[in-house]
């Protein structure tokens, strides 16, 4: 069994769900072991998270912070490394350089899910930040998966509602906004939607028709495997 090192992103309730995740999904494929998990919690100042969420600059600013927790999961004994926060994967090469174990990939493991389950055109729910950098879409042009995202309009309107999230505010206006969002992709032909914010699973938003996939439970599921290897 493996030990996985989570580096704690935006938002600190992530962070918890997807260490409940991986003690819970183990467990149930193996009753006998406990999952060997050493969490950092990245010491971001608020101003750096505001600015990145909800008005898309200085995202580069959480990278010194990132690395060094990188380097210190490292140390304690981390076989590999999660961040359960899409946005920070923009980072993820720089990441990748510093350390000499494995880290994991949301979006190469977002991918792997849609492939295997032939899924054709994706509506992506994201930050802005992870817009701009076109994480999903590049990943997606490059496996042959199409893709539709928000108008700029309803994107300001996501920065403003995950904003709240970070700060552990959860209320149904915001909710109600998530599915609007998620119900004009009904118009642009996609086979399903892919929550690439993993604190937009907060919101559980539901939808009649559309199958709405969450990248932090693909994430999670991807981690359990890792850690059973």
């Amino acid at each position: 069994m493996k030990t996985v090192g989570i580096i704690g992103g935006l938002g600190p309730e992530t962070t918890s769900e997807i260490y409940l995740d991986l003690v819970f999904s183990c467990q149930k494929k193996d009753k006998i072991h406990r999952p060997s998990i050493i969490i950092a919690s990245v010491p971001l100042p608020y101003a750096i998270e505001e600015d990145a969420i909800s008005k898309n600059i200085g995202i580069e600013r959480c990278l010194p912070f990132i690395i060094a927790e990188a380097k210190r999961l490292e140390k304690s004994g981390a076989d590999f490394i999660i961040m359960p926060c899409n946005s920070l994967h923009i980072f993820i090469k720089e990441i990748r350089s510093t350390v000499n174990i494995p880290v994991l990939s949301i979006v190469e493991e977002t991918v792997k899910f849609l492939k295997k389950n032939n899924f054709k055109k994706v509506g992506i729910v994201s930050t802005s930040a992870t817009i701009k950098n076109k994480l999903y879409e590049n990943a997606f042009e490059e496996n042959g998966i199409g893709y539709a995202t928000p108008d700029d309009f309803q994107q300001a309107k996501m920065g403003k509602f995950i904003l709240n999230l970070v700060t552990g505010m959860q209320n149904n206006k915001d909710r109600e906004e998530l599915i609007h969002i998620i119900n004009d992709f009904e118009t642009k032909d996609v086979d399903c939607v892919v929550l690439a914010c993993t604190d937009l699973q907060l919101l559980i938003p539901k939808h009649p028709t559309l199958k709405i996939f969450d990248t932090m439970k693909i994430f999670a599921d991807a981690t359990v495997e890792k850690i059973l290897e």
